[in-house]
């Protein structure tokens, strides 16, 4: 059943331009003015961070949109304190809604002596005061076991399958979906199903960390349009290279799918550079000036779907309904056409 509160959003400073563009979405879904929360969230001269609501939000049900990308420090911090101010002012519910959940790739220990940060960094959220986090594309799916609340985790490959179905309807009997790992073969899978396309993997083998010894190619992509998918990009070195060898193996053209664009370091001036034609990634982290400028990188936004699951999440349907293309095409309405 319904609440009887209106869902209200407050965003730190990680990724005001998708928190803004969430408020505008649910504006247009529930036909009445949605805004975020009146609130300042600043930095002291000793960068301590310092936040007010000016807003009463007593009973209400709260969603704090923030990702925790870089700085992922402080923007973890942010997301702790804006929630221990909410939990204080006595509200009713706190949503986390995490578009990129930082640490995550420190799910398990690698190595002896090696923390699990991201266990950590839910133990802090809990404690905080979080009641529910809503994310997108968990880089391990068992994070989600590492709370006591529930976690919703949002798919990207709904939106890059139909963004595929658009801008390769001309091709579509040429596309094939590429893994750049054995690890990411389920993620590909997915699309691959999807949009009824083949599937090839790219298999790396390392020498030591962060040194790519040989890449082998399993699959016969020639003559075929491919499309790599990943869940995080950061300094594109594997993703260019894994494009080079798909070349170099007889493909006739490169494209990646990225949910996370990290981009970090030389990252975009690699793309640029890159035999792949494009690089499309989601709005989970705010692109910067470079990404923006960059001519092979588009951005497709995840704000529709982040609304829908916020009203979902707020009235008690289903959030699962939006790994289905049947739920997700008329939220994108206008933006595709299959």
């Amino acid at each position: 059943m319904p609440a009887l509160t209106e869902p209200k959003l407050i965003a730190g400073n990680a990724n005001l331009t998708l928190a803004k563009a969430i408020a505008r979405r649910m504006a247009v879904h529930r036909g009445m003015a949605v805004s975020l929360v009146d609130a300042r969230v600043e930095r002291f001269n000793d960068q301590e961070i310092f936040v007010e609501v000016y807003e009463n939000v007593r009973g209400e049900d709260m969603f704090v949109i923030q990702p925790t990308s870089n700085p992922a420090n402080d923007n973890l911090m942010e997301l702790l304190i804006i929630t221990d101010a909410l939990r204080r002012s006595s509200a009713d519910r706190i949503t986390a809604v995490i578009p990129y959940f930082g640490y995550a790739r420190q799910d398990r220990r690698a190595k002896a002596r090696t923390p699990i940060s991201a266990k950590l960094v839910a133990n802090l959220l809990v404690e905080a005061g979080v009641d529910r986090i809503l994310t997108l594309d968990l880089h391990a799916a068992q994070i989600q076991g590492f709370f006591d609340i529930p976690v919703d985790n949002l798919y990207s490959a709904p939106i890059f399958a139909l963004d595929i179905e658009h801008h390769f309807r001309n091709q579509m009997q040429d596309v094939m979906i590429i893994s750049p790992d054995v690890g990411g073969v389920a993620r590909a899978r997915e699309i691959a199903k999807r949009i009824n396309a083949p599937l090839a993997i790219v298999d790396k083998r390392r020498e030591k960390a962060g040194e790519i010894a040989e890449m082998t190619v399993i699959g016969d992509v020639r003559g075929k349009t491919c499309i790599i998918v990943d869940d995080i990009c950061d300094t594109a070195g594997t993703l260019c290279k894994a494009a080079e060898v798909l070349v170099e193996n007889g493909a006739t053209e490169v494209h990646s799918y990225i949910t996370h664009g990290v981009l970090s370091g030389p990252a975009v001036e690699r793309v640029s550079r890159s035999v792949m034609k494009s690089l499309v990634i989601t709005d989970s982290i705010e692109p910067t000036e470079a990404v923006r400028n960059c001519e092979n990188i588009r951005i497709v936004p995840t704000a529709p779907m982040f609304a829908q699951a916020i009203l979902n999440t707020w009235n008690g349907t289903s959030v699962s309904s939006l790994f289905e293309t049947d739920t997700l095409v008329p939220i994108y309405e206008g933006l595709y056409t299959r």
